[in-house]
């Protein structure tokens, strides 16, 4: 076998090299592609007077050379609570000061209809004398919706030793479920009794022991 000086032989001369068909390629796992993070979107709170609407306006600040730059002028929003003497509530506005200043003149219900804004559905403190009475009568008591699903037969709820849960309001104002009974455990009044009981208190698991010489 004849080799001309200079070039070397290859283990692959004369083998044909077939190309690898469509359906291979496609079953070949393919590269990983970029993962792309979505732009975070951000929702902003239109700075809109409730009862005038009235919204930011677009002004100019005008330098001492005459020139004009574009700038916002936003309005002054307050968070208001309003006495409504028809619903006997305190209702929760966003207004401006402005629109204060002619609430305290025109009125809230006229300033309501004016606006199409209707009181009834927004944010609000009850000064009913009736629930207030109730809240003075039951300071912890959490208002509960009437469950339909709630057991019926008065024979198997009073069969069932299983006393219904209700939720109570805690000291911090999280609402908690308990049953009837663990009001003392819940609120401290155990331990409040023994500490002005006086003496000393025993810790739970501790063992006294008294030596006497």
């Amino acid at each position: 076998m004849a080799l001309r000086m200079g070039a070397s032989a290859s283990s692959f001369a004369g083998s044909r090299v077939a190309a690898r068909p469509a359906a291979a390629a496609a079953s070949a796992p393919a590269a990983a592609a970029p993962v792309t993070r979505r732009a975070a979107v951000r929702v902003d709170a239109s700075r809109v007077c409730d009862l005038t609407g009235a919204r930011r306006n677009k002004a100019n600040t005008v330098t001492f050379s005459n020139k004009h730059n574009r700038k916002w002028q936003e309005p002054n929003l307050q968070h208001k609570k309003v006495w409504w003497e028809g619903g006997q509530r305190f209702v929760k506005l966003r207004v401006t000061a402005r629109a204060i200043k002619t609430l305290e003149k025109v009125g809230l219900e006229a300033m309501a209809k004016e606006a199409g804004l209707d009181l009834w559905k927004l944010p609000f403190e009850d000064m009913r004398p009736e629930r207030l009475a109730w809240l003075a009568e039951n300071p912890r008591r959490v208002p509960v919706a009437k469950d339909a699903a709630r057991m019926r037969n008065p024979e198997r709820l009073a069969a069932s030793k299983k006393q219904p849960k209700y939720p109570v309001y805690e000291e911090g104002g999280r609402i908690v479920w308990i049953r009837p009974g663990m009001e003392a455990s819940v609120f401290g009044e155990q331990q409040q009794a023994s500490s002005s009981g006086g003496g000393e208190r025993q810790e739970p698991g501790e063992l006294k022991v008294t030596i006497s010489g």
